[in-house]
């Protein structure tokens, strides 16, 4: 848990601004991972497997396109993994005026 304190004159509205911000920061990266999401689901559909086994079993040899198909479906993986990092973060700021 986060607990950010904002000292600010009550007419500067610094706590709403920054409420906002962040809020929209959330809007965006929950964006990202419904757009990561479809991504890898391409992935597991075309292949029949699930990012778990694609992760533990597979390599670039096993896949039509090779080391880039490789490197796109890793990536996305990865690319998920850090927005849900920085959403659970943000998520469980609390404020504090």
């Amino acid at each position: 848990m986060i607990n950010i304190q904002i000292q600010a004159d009550p007419e500067d509205n610094a706590l709403d601004l920054v409420r906002s911000a962040i809020a929209a920061e959330v809007n965006r990266l929950e964006l990202g991972i419904r757009t990561t999401e479809r991504h890898i689901h391409v992935f597991e559909d075309r292949y029949q497997v699930s990012s778990d086994i694609f992760l533990r079993e597979y390599s670039a040899e096993d896949l039509a396109d090779g080391d880039q198909e490789y490197v796109v479906w890793a990536g996305e993986l990865n690319l998920r993994d850090r927005i849900a990092s920085q959403l659970k973060t943000l998520k469980g700021i609390q404020y504090a005026a």
